[in-house]
């Protein structure tokens, strides 16, 4: 698992996702419908995030940056490196019942052209 974190980390270093003929493709379902799906941005959210700014990862796509703790946590909780007192709440936030609301309710406001929803656009 670090081993597969730090080779994407090395990746998202080198390869920039918004320069012309990168190596890292855009998103296919945007590119095919012209709608912004939830993942839209997360590969310029996390080249932003790997060289520190955070700014630009959160106008890329700020529900991936917000979720990168929580997701943190439930890969240490499956690593085995949370202690106990933690897995009840780990085990909540792996409920995938809520996820599915937020994640369509993100798609669907992030397509809305219209302020403040059109701020959840990938930038």
């Amino acid at each position: 698992m670090l081993a597969a974190g730090a080779a994407l980390v090395a990746v998202l270093w080198h390869a920039d996702p918004n320069a012309a003929g990168s190596v890292l493709p855009p998103c296919p379902f945007q590119a095919l419908t012209g709608i912004f799906c939830p993942g839209c941005g997360a590969t310029r959210a996390l080249h932003a995030l790997v060289h520190g700014d955070l700014a630009g990862a959160m106008t890329m796509n700020p529900l991936l940056v917000l979720s990168l703790p929580i997701i943190a946590l439930m890969l240490a909780r499956v690593a085995g490196w949370l202690p106990e007192g933690w897995h009840g709440l780990t085990r909540r936030l792996s409920d995938a019942r809520p996820w599915a609301v937020v994640v369509i309710s993100y798609a669907v406001a992030r397509n809305i052209p219209l302020e403040p929803f059109s701020w959840l656009a990938p930038g």
